[in-house]
This record gives C-alpha cells, structure tokens and sequence, in this order.
C-alpha cells in the first residue's frame, strides 16, 4: 500500500474514533445532565473532541478522504454506550472514558511511530501528537475520578477496549 493510502486510512480511522468518542459523551450527558458527579468535566471533554473531529473534518476535505461507511453505526454504537455506562453509575461512565481512551493512546502512538519512520507528514503527525496529549489527560482524570470503582472494572474496561480495537480495525478497512 502507497504512504498516500495509509495516511488516508490514519484519517479516516481518527476522524471516526473522534466522532465516535463525541456520540459516546453525549450519551453520557443525556443519561447525567448537568447533575452528575463528571457532567462539567465530560462536558469539557466532549467539547476537546468535538474540536478534534472538527480538525480531522477540515483535514479529509484538504486531502479529499472519504469517511467511514461505518458512521452511522458508530453514531448509535457510541451514544449507546455512553448512555449504557452512565445507566450503571458515574463510576461507569469514568471507567468507559479511561478504557477508550487507553486504546486511542496506543492507537496513535503507533501511528506517530508509523509517521516517525517516514517523517512525510508532519501536519498529520503534529495533530496526533497533540490530540493524543489531550486523550490521555482524559484517560487521566477518568481514573482519578473513580473509573476503577466501578461495577466489574476489570471486565467492563476490557470489553470496551476490545470493541474499541474492533472499531478501529473496521474503520480504517471500510
């Protein structure tokens, strides 16, 4: 595969798990409102991501890459479990942040590691690079905001991060 067809497949994944990541807070927010524990701090997070998408958004048009087939799946997939974890408690909602977010630092760190090699993409790699600090402090303050509390932490955190590593591969392919 061309570098020109793997920078477009980095797009389109990334644009997705930020709109992905967008559908799974607002789910989040419509089952919390304003009256939970988090909703001010999710909301700040939901807000970083809309921005992350909004850049990816502008990036796929500059480049002409297509997005995901799989949006309209991953727009009721992820409000679906947003709103589900917030249904179990704002411990749940947390432990949903810190597991999507530990599977999309590890995602771009292997892209940026990917980018490294070929040093040809500096903008893409800069954003990445950028939005992944900012997923880790997410990642960050989930936990410190009892994530691991939760109800079957353990299962509950691999679960979603096993889906999370499935919508990604899916997402880059199709």
């Amino acid at each position: 595969m061309t570098i020109l067809k793997d920078r477009a497949r980095m797009i389109r994944v990334d644009q997705a798990g930020e709109f992905g990541a967008t559908r799974i807070y607002a789910g989040q927010l419509a089952v919390m409102g304003d009256r939970g524990p988090q909703s001010a701090e999710i909301r700040g997070m939901a807000e970083q991501e809309a921005g992350h998408r909004a850049e990816f958004d502008a990036l796929m048009a500059r480049r002409g890459v297509r997005p995901t087939v799989l949006e309209p799946f991953w727009n009721i997939a992820g409000f679906a479990l947003g709103a589900g974890t917030a249904l179990i408690g704002p411990e749940a909602a947390m432990a949903c942040t810190a597991a999507v977010e530990t599977e999309i630092d590890n995602h771009y760190s292997q892209q940026l590691d990917e980018l490294e090699k070929d040093d040809d993409d500096p903008e893409l790699a800069a954003m990445i690079d950028r939005f992944r600090e900012d997923e880790r402090e997410h990642r960050d303050a989930a936990l410190a905001a009892g994530a691991e509390k939760a109800p079957a932490y353990p299962l509950l955190s691999a679960a979603i991060r096993l889906g999370c590593r499935a919508a990604i591969r899916l997402s880059e392919r199709i």
